[in-house]
């Protein structure tokens, strides 16, 4: 189990060793949201790639929920920084949906 997200996560370095613009990761100066690059399956879990990190002001973690076309499908946990790139577990799913690349990652807040 812990083998496969460490796979995952061996995967996650190579994606950011070999060309942060090659794998289509791309800066993201603000915080406010991150582009999903990949969700890479696991048997114990999925890990999803975030296009933006610790540059980005992203840290390990905060709380992300996941959208595609302005409704919520997901929230994630940032367990993983590079400084252009980063590495979530799922928190939250809704049913019958699944984080795919495109999606938007945003910061969780709280509404007072």
């Amino acid at each position: 189990m812990i083998a496969r997200i460490a796979t995952a996560l061996a995967l996650f370095a190579v994606v950011i060793t070999t060309g942060v613009q090659a794998a289509g990761l791309v800066a993201v100066r603000s915080v406010e949201a991150a582009p999903v690059v990949a969700v890479q399956p696991t048997r114990v879990a999925d890990v999803v790639l975030l296009g933006a990190g610790f540059d980005a002001g992203l840290r390990q973690g905060m709380v992300f929920t996941v959208a595609r076309s302005g409704v919520q499908i997901a929230e994630i946990v940032l367990v993983d920084l590079r400084p252009r790139a980063s590495a979530a577990l799922i928190l939250q799913l809704a049913p019958d949906q699944s984080i795919r690349a495109g999606d938007t990652a945003t910061v969780k807040t709280l509404k007072v």
